[in-house]
């Protein structure tokens, strides 16, 4: 389980900042360098290296207890690393009190204070800023209306719903321009509809306020949904960094294809035959597969094939597999099929839902389509 230290909302240096618009941050390019955490007969991170352009939006994906919201809280500066470093725009800031190095920072419970008006929650860190009270209240103004929220700056937070106080703590971590934005699972305590529009709202956020984005979350949906790339992270480590197609088309080891999104691992062995032609060799068949994924030398392997690469096709295709449906899920826009290749593992098919769709029953005798081009081969 990750480890967290009390997090409370950040404050900033204490420069001065000219008044006017929110302004568009310093697109700050982030840097980590073998950076770890180690506690008492515990590691949560270990030893990562992770570099974020200027501008990025990426997200710290992986399960709880992978060692993303403790990565997330050594950049903030509220948990100290046990080795490595942390650069922003080339700088260490590792040894920084967490106030000095300009960064915005949104957790999931918001941290708003009950006390404040909307506009004094937003003002707090100009005032840390030691910024005029016009100044301030110009840049508050606009914040407000760069999350939608104007008319509202006398309310209280307890007057307003779950979504506005979230874009409260957005537009308080961004007025003043920091050089990277820190967002701790910030749409968790959100329904699924709300979370949906707000995935909208900080793309287009990021859209016009160009600041660099590290976003945490342990949901797959929403990071491929608004991410330019995600680092996907186990037990302390990052196991692939790339775009939301890298990560599904072209997971690089089995943790990370039964991780994102659904998959069809068939355990077997490369066999590459003398003619130049790749094969896995698994229960249920012989697989021709592309020599490309098949780059690894003969021995163990795993198969992985996504349930909507497959295709239900007629059992008397020479093409298919031989296989008996076992069940079936409609789940809207698809129906999920569960099919027990003849002498061989059982496969979960995908089919788009339609007037043109395959409809089969329980116990049917079906084949089973793979194109080659589909498959991706993956060291046991």
């Amino acid at each position: 389980m990750e480890q967290q230290e009390q997090a409370h909302p950040p404050t900033a240096s204490p420069d001065t900042v000219s008044a006017g618009a929110p302004e568009r941050g310093g697109a700050g390019r982030l840097v980590l360098a073998g950076l770890a955490k180690r506690y008492p007969g515990f590691t949560a991170v270990e030893r990562i290296d992770l570099d974020v352009p200027s501008g990025e939006f990426l997200t710290l994906l992986g399960p709880s207890g992978s060692g993303k919201t403790t990565t997330l809280m050594m950049v903030a500066g509220f948990t100290t690393p046990s080795a490595g470093d942390i650069r922003l725009n080339g700088r260490s800031i590792a040894g920084l009190a967490p106030e000095r190095r300009n960064i915005g920072v949104v957790f999931q419970n918001y941290a708003l204070f009950p006390h404040m008006t909307v506009a004094d929650n937003i003002a707090f860190p100009l005032k840390m800023r030691r910024l005029t009270r016009a100044a301030s209240q110009q840049k508050v103004h606009m914040a407000l209306r760069l999350v939608q929220l104007d008319g509202m700056g006398e309310r209280l937070p307890r007057q307003l719903s779950g979504g506005q106080q979230q874009r409260v703590a957005i537009a308080r971590a961004v007025v003043f321009g920091p050089d990277l934005l820190l967002m701790d699972e910030p749409l968790g305590a959100l329904d699924r509809n709300l979370r949906g529009q707000m995935q909208f709202e900080l793309k287009r956020l990021h859209a016009e306020l160009g600041v660099t984005i590290l976003y945490v979350t342990h949901d797959q949906e929403e990071a491929l949904t608004m991410s330019d790339r995600v680092a996907l992270m186990n037990r302390g480590r990052i196991e692939q960094v790339g775009t939301a197609q890298q990560l599904y088309e072209r997971p690089a080891n089995r943790f990370v294809a039964g991780f994102i999104g659904e998959s069809n691992v068939i355990e077997g062995r490369v066999d590459l035959s003398g003619d130049a032609r790749c094969f896995v060799v698994a229960e249920g068949g012989r697989f021709a597969v592309p020599p490309e994924p098949c780059a690894l030398a003969d021995g163990p392997a795993v198969l992985v094939v996504r349930p909507e690469k497959l295709a239900l096709v007629s059992p008397a295709s020479d093409a298919a597999m031989a296989g008996r449906v076992r069940e079936q899920v409609y789940i809207g826009d698809v129906t999920r099929y569960r099919v027990a290749l003849q002498d061989g593992p059982t496969v979960t098919i995908k089919v788009q839902n339609g007037s043109g769709a395959v409809r089969v029953r329980d116990g049917e005798t079906v084949g089973v389509f793979l194109d080659p081009r589909d498959v991706r081969i993956l060291a046991a």
